[in-house]
Formats: C-alpha cells, sequence, structure tokens
C-alpha cells in the first residue's frame, strides 16, 4: 500500500472517492463497492448526478421520480453520509438539476402526501435553498402541521402546568385530584373502624396551587444538528405554548455550531421554526454558556437540554457547566429526543457522565412531555420518572 499517496490517502480510499465521483461507469477500472454505506453513498449520488444533465457520473437515468417519501429518505441519506457543507452543495445541486423544490411543493404532491413532522424536517432542511417565490408554500405546510401538533399537546400541557402542586402549601378543603392521602390517612387514624376496616376521613388534607404570578424560569436548549429534525420541531411547539403562560417565563434557544436565541418569536412556533437551520455540527458546551447567562433564579429555573449529546465541542466543559449549574439549584434534564421516532441514536459516555452528575438523561415522547414537565416543576424524582416511562 502506496501511503504516500497524494492528499495522504492510501491508494485503496483515493479509488473508492473517485469511483463515487465518476459513479458505475468507473467501476471496470476502478472496482466496485464494498461495503453498504459506499453502496447507500453511490445510491444518493446517482439521485442527482447520474439524471442526464450534464454531470460527471456515468449514464445512468438517475433522480428522485414523483414521490415525497423518497425524497424525504434521500434527504436523511445525503445527511448521514457527508458533512453539512458537502449536503448544503449536493442539495442545491438536486433543486438546480432535478427541480426538487417544484416536486416537495407542489400543490398535487401535498394532496396525495400527508404533510407530517418528517416532511416539516425536510423542508426546514432545504430552507436556504428553496427561491423566496415558493417559501409561502413551504410555510402553509409547515403550519399545518404546527397547528395540528399544537391541537394535540396544548391543553394538556397547559392543564400539566396549571395544576402543578405547591406541596409546601396545604388546605383543608382540596379538590379530589389535590387530596394528600398519606397526610389525610394521618390525620384521621383516630378514626379508624375495626370491624369495617376502614378510616373515616373528617378531616381532608390537600396540596395548594401554585399562584399565576411567574414563579419558574423554563429555558430550552434545542440540538438543531439533522438528527434532529423531530425534535426541533416538536420542541418548538412546546417551547410556544409554554410562553404562552404567565406563570412561567420561557427562553428558547436552538444551536449548531452556533447559538441562536428565538426566544422573541415564541409567539409563533412557524416564525420559530423558520428561524432554526436543520444541519451542521453541535457544540453543546458553547450552548450551555449562553444559557447560563440567562439564568438570574438559579433555584426557580428548570433547564431542558434537547439533543442526542454528540458533542463536536469540548466535553470536559460541558460537563463541568452541566455540574455547576445543577450545583447552583438548577434543574437539568437532558432529552436525547422529544419525538415518536422510536429508541434515538446517542452518545452513551456523555448520557453515562451526565447520569452520574445525578442529571437524568432519556428520550421523551410528545405525548408524555406534559407529565414530564410537571414532574419536574413539582421537583419530582426525574430519574425514577425516566426509567418508568421508557
Amino acid at each position: 500500500m502506496n501511503t504516500n499517496a497524494p492528499h495522504g490517502l492510501p491508494d485503496e480510499a483515493r479509488l473508492r472517492r473517485w469511483r463515487l465521483v465518476l459513479g458505475s461507469a468507473a467501476e471496470p477500472a476502478l472496482g466496485g463497492l464494498g461495503t453498504a454505506d459506499d453502496k447507500a453513498i453511490d445510491k444518493a449520488l446517482g439521485a442527482v448526478y447520474d439524471s442526464g444533465a450534464g454531470g460527471s457520473r456515468g449514464d445512468r437515468a438517475g433522480g428522485l421520480g414523483g414521490s415525497a417519501p423518497r425524497v424525504a429518505r434521500w434527504l436523511g441519506d445525503i445527511r448521514t453520509y457527508f458533512p453539512s457543507t458537502v449536503v448544503e452543495v449536493v442539495q442545491r445541486d438536486a433543486v438546480e438539476r432535478l427541480n426538487l423544490t417544484q416536486l416537495l411543493l407542489e400543490p398535487e404532491l401535498m394532496e396525495a402526501v400527508e404533510p407530517d413532522v418528517h416532511l416539516v424536517g425536510t423542508l426546514l432542511s432545504l430552507n436556504r435553498v428553496i427561491p423566496e417565490t415558493t417559501k409561502a408554500t413551504a410555510r402553509m405546510v409547515v403550519s399545518k402541521v404546527v397547528r395540528e401538533i399544537e391541537q394535540r399537546i396544548a391543553t394538556r400541557t397547559v392543564a400539566a402546568v396549571s395544576g402543578a402542586l405547591n406541596r409546601s402549601a396545604r388546605t383543608s378543603r382540596p379538590k379530589p385530584r389535590d387530596i394528600d392521602f398519606d397526610r389525610t390517612i394521618r390525620k384521621n387514624l383516630a378514626n379508624y373502624l375495626p370491624e369495617q376496616r376502614t378510616i373515616i376521613a373528617e378531616r381532608l388534607v390537600g396540596y395548594g396551587r401554585r399562584a399565576q404570578a411567574v414563579h419558574r424560569d423554563v429555558i430550552l436548549a434545542i440540538d438543531q444538528s439533522g438528527s434532529m429534525a423531530s425534535s426541533v420541531v416538536y420542541s418548538s411547539v412546546f417551547g410556544a405554548v409554554l410562553a404562552s403562560m404567565r406563570s412561567l417565563r420561557t427562553s428558547l434557544v436552538v444551536f449548531d455550531t452556533e447559538v441562536v436565541d428565538l426566544t422573541e418569536k415564541l409567539s409563533d412556533p412557524v416564525d420559530v421554526l423558520f428561524g432554526t437551520q436543520l444541519g451542521g455540527g453541535t457544540y453543546i458546551n458553547r450552548a450551555i454558556a449562553y444559557c447560563q447567562t440567562l439564568i438570574t433564579r438559579p433555584a426557580d429555573s428548570l433547564f431542558f437540554l434537547i439533543s442526542d449529546l454528540y458533542e463536536g465541542g469540548v466535553r470536559e466543559e460541558m460537563l463541568r457547566r452541566v455540574h455547576a449549574m445543577k450545583e447552583s439549584g438548577v434543574q437539568v434534564v437532558v432529552l436525547l429526543a422529544l419525538s415518536d421516532d422510536g429508541a434515538p441514536s446517542y452518545d452513551r459516555e456523555n448520557a453515562a457522565a451526565l447520569a452520574a452528575l445525578g442529571v437524568p438523561a432519556f428520550a421523551c415522547t410528545p405525548d408524555r412531555f406534559p407529565d414530564l414537565l410537571a414532574q419536574a416543576l413539582n421537583r419530582g424524582d426525574l430519574l425514577h420518572w425516566g426509567t418508568e416511562n421508557r
């Protein structure tokens, strides 16, 4: 093997790259592709550059056809196998060569394919390359999905927050759902009837309700790398719902290698989503550093980090910041995903390191998030909650 090849690459690596650049027409001279990943990369490239539109790869008839699911899978493949800078180039080429934007935004196609969270993620990932003349249609599709999610989760979320119990306050005339059964039993032990094996509860003890003044600060820090697309959509909607409640002061921050504060856009989750930029790297430490500047009342602050924890920045500093935040009194929760997509891929080493700090790290579905939020506002045992709700 010649390890002194140009660019420092071994011969096999150079041949593989040229084979991917030139397509199957170069296979007799350069050899085939051995791994499943390489074949998947070749197929993703072929969809754009083997279309007979003047590219440098082979003669095959490529293209993405007229199927939105096929487009979504293709975008997922290129985000998986290429860095964000390459993804942007390939997407731009797809828009120019295959009229991909027209395909995604054609009314007939949108009627045939039900818009969902994954399609929203696809449109947002194309946000920077969609022409201005078609962004209105993209916004309409995103808005439809967002409103459906709001209808699904808003009522339960508001109820969970409004009903968060103040366990330091007690009332003698509680509503049935607010009864503190343990204390009620203790207060009425003298009224035990042995023959009926029951206690007559002459005095009820219940939890009081929190006042409506701002009493908690909630900060959502959302990883906007490509793999977190569904979580970005759901988190933005939840952020908008929480921001509508006067009892909470809600901030929303998105990050990749840069940090963007979208709190001012929280009145409309669609504006929030179009302020995101799916793709790119992940500097969690930088995001946490910014969020620390937003915390003015540590003991009354709840910090959600929504990330797969694949840190591209300084890992040790990230862990130190989380530890310092927790020690100052902030309640810290890490969600590896906030979506319905099933078990997420995440950095297990970083998750284990956070668990060692006493910071829970688990995935959560949108339907369970209101319950999680209520537990967090009540300072419940979230490690136990995460275990019970896997």
